[in-house]
């Protein structure tokens, strides 16, 4: 493990002004979208959506710090034959890899999910550091609802990405971690701050997490939020400040920074610094 170079990496990812692109869909949610507009979803039609993107050379040199990819596109080279991650390299911004497999129903949990992907997970990282890879993603989901999230949901899923960070980490990767709170049902916004029970809100505070390099990992908590659809009325401006106060990042140790992430677009917002 060089921590200098993981730092430079995770300082870079952050750097202000700047966002990440998540270029990492799925082929089966890119088809959606693609069948959404009539087009035809191939292994070139997807290269060339992509490489369209990689190529806006001003947008990605001026607001891109780094683009989160998938399996299928790190290995695609675009039409002229230049590895995709090339083009990403050229631009100044650092390829990324989206590691996790999905999510898969929790034993014993109704309702709630598991993230998987950790079974190999050291060999596939090995990989794509050959490939150019310089970050990884893995994204924890986390339901609100009756008994949910339950602690068995919230502690597993902070030991999968407490396991995940450690061998990306091992590898020369820096991790960003996300445990991503839903923004699905009728809660208000004091209760995303909490699960049940009282327990704060999920962490992934796991004792791998605490042993690990504290400058070589990249935050990315959801917003507190109330749901896409509460029974209260509309955001206030007091409801927006007691939202900017709730989504304090929830780790303790400092890492470079904290990238919120508001789960009902997925946008990406300007880094933040992390609270210790």
């Amino acid at each position: 493990m060089n921590l200098a170079e993981l730092n430079k990496v995770a300082t870079a990812m952050v750097a202000p002004g700047r966002g990440i692109l998540a270029a990492d869909e799925s082929s089966g949610t890119i088809k959606k979208r693609f069948d959404a507009i009539g087009a035809e979803c191939t292994a070139d039609t997807r290269r060339d959506y992509r490489e369209f993107l990689f190529r806006s050379t001003e947008a990605m040199s001026k607001y891109i710090s780094g683009v989160i990819l998938y399996d299928e596109t790190i290995r695609q080279n675009a039409k002229d034959g230049t590895p995709l991650v090339k083009l990403v390299e050229k631009t100044g911004a650092l390829p990324g890899i989206k590691v996790d497999k999905g999510t898969k129903p929790l034993p014993f949990c109704p309702g709630e999910v598991i993230t998987e992907g950790l079974d190999g997970l050291r060999e596939r990282l090995v990989e794509y550091r050959g490939l150019g890879a310089k970050f990884a993603k893995w994204r924890a989901v986390i339901d609100i609802g009756p008994n949910m999230p339950s602690y068995n949901c919230i502690m597993t899923n902070a030991h999968a990405l407490a396991r995940y960070a450690a061998l990306c980490q091992d590898e020369g990767i820096v991790p960003i971690v996300e445990p991503d709170v839903l923004m699905d049902g009728d809660h208000d916004i004091d209760r995303c701050t909490r699960s049940p029970n009282g327990r704060s809100r999920p962490r992934s505070s796991s004792s791998t997490i605490r042993r690990s390099p504290s400058k070589a990992w990249c935050s990315s908590p959801t917003w507190s939020s109330p749901a896409r659809n509460p029974p209260s009325a509309p955001a206030s401006r007091k409801s927006l400040k007691r939202r900017s106060s709730c989504s304090r990042p929830a780790y303790r140790r400092p890492c470079p920074a904290s990238r919120f992430s508001p789960a009902a677009n997925r946008t990406r917002r300007r880094p933040r610094t992390s609270t210790p």
